[in-house]
């Protein structure tokens, strides 16, 4: 092993262990906002699920009392650990700050961007502007708010 991979070594090991007393500072926080019964039972769920794939089959709205079933997959953030999702409402909060963050967490700026590129990497971007779909195409076709050729130019030469 040479000096330049023992010393790579020994700075993963240090990001490790400073990530580790982060996760530890993040669950003694107490945020007025994240301490309702809602949020433990959401935090309970988060660590029985552990970052794997889940799918909600049922949605009820309280006010109204509605029911939708259907197959609805989580958003990214709410698939994060319960301290991965602290430490990103805490990110808001503060407006990005990486200096507040280092004092609310009393860690190092190191240990933020480590979290944050490890956060980061496990989100991907969603699609803001996505292909229309061949139903929606050939809705718009029909309601005659596009030509044929337009229809077929969208669908990428596919009939």
């Amino acid at each position: 092993m040479t000096a330049h991979s023992m010393a790579v070594s020994a700075t993963e090991v240090g990001e490790k262990r400073a990530i580790k007393n982060l996760d530890m500072r993040i669950k003694k926080i107490n945020f007025n906002a994240m301490s309702t019964i809602k949020t433990q039972d959401w935090q309970a769920l988060s660590e029985l699920v552990r970052g794997r794939p889940i799918v909600v089959e049922r949605v009820r709205l309280v006010e109204s009392g509605i029911a939708v079933e259907g197959a609805f997959e989580l958003p990214r953030l709410a698939a994060l650990a319960a301290e991965d999702q602290v430490f990103v409402a805490a990110f808001v909060r503060s407006h990005g700050s990486i200096k507040e963050m280092e004092q609310l967490f009393g860690v190092s700026y190191p240990t933020i961007k480590a979290r944050l590129n490890r956060i980061g990497a496990s989100l991907e971007l969603v699609e803001t502007d996505p292909e229309p779909g061949r139903a929606e195409v050939l809705e718009r076709l029909a309601r005659g708010e596009i030509t044929a050729e337009a229809a077929i130019a969208e669908l990428g030469g596919k009939p």
